[in-house]
């Protein structure tokens, strides 16, 4: 489980002028929930959560977010960003207790080639980069591992076939695809033609000459 630190410092002033103000000073507004506490609002550096995040995947990374001494175990479940300037405007930190499940995504991380990229010159195509995982704070992987070695041309790796950590549930479809090893580009193209040569073809038309026309009429 990956956890990091960030500074928080309670706030009781709230409105859209109060925010906006505190960005303008060099602060983010965010707030902190969770386990029947009441929602507390809070200021957080700009540069310190703007580096947090270019480190971490904030999805699935524990943050003790120390508020003016007091320290929680915390997750972010909503960041908020300007439309047009991307800046961060907001977020949201959900408090973590142990043995409350929550839900999280998770990175996937592929290693290994593939058989069939390997020896059959097929391409890995990978569909789903992260998987929604239930579990206990405390069992928050940091990535969940595929193993893609064993792929052939034309075999897929479903969500079924993850190992996942022991008293893990994921969320997602056991039937949908991780990834794929699809046939080279080239034997593709090669396909195509070939049916589309075959589709297009066409009878050959035979006409009778015009001896034969009269000949029939007699």
């Amino acid at each position: 489980m990956a956890t990091v630190s960030l500074n928080a410092t309670a706030r009781t002033d709230r409105g859209t002028g109060v925010a906006r103000k505190l960005r303008a000073s060099g602060s983010v507004p965010a707030v902190i929930y969770g386990h029947g506490r009441e929602p507390q609002s809070l200021a957080i550096n700009t540069r310190e959560i703007d580096k947090l995040l270019s480190q971490i995947a904030a999805e699935s990374t524990v943050i003790e977010l120390n508020v003016d001494g007091a320290t929680s175990n915390t997750l972010i479940r909503e960041i908020q960003r300007h439309p047009f300037k991307r800046h961060i405007v907001h977020v949201d930190f959900q408090q973590l207790v142990a043995g409350e499940k929550v839900t999280v995504s998770v990175p996937l991380r592929f290693h290994g080639t593939p058989d069939g990229v390997r020896l059959g010159g097929g391409i890995l195509e990978e569909t789903m980069h992260q998987v929604h995982l239930r579990l206990d704070p405390a069992n928050i992987p940091n990535h969940i591992d595929v193993d893609v070695t064993p792929l052939t041309i034309g075999h897929n790796f479903h969500v079924r076939d993850l190992v996942l950590p022991e008293g893990v549930s994921v969320l997602d479809e056991p039937a949908a695809t991780v990834c794929l090893v699809a046939a080279p580009k080239a034997a593709t193209e090669t396909t195509a033609t070939t049916e589309g040569t075959e589709t297009k073809a066409e009878p050959e038309l035979i006409r009778k000459t015009k001896a034969e026309e009269e000949e029939a009429k007699k």
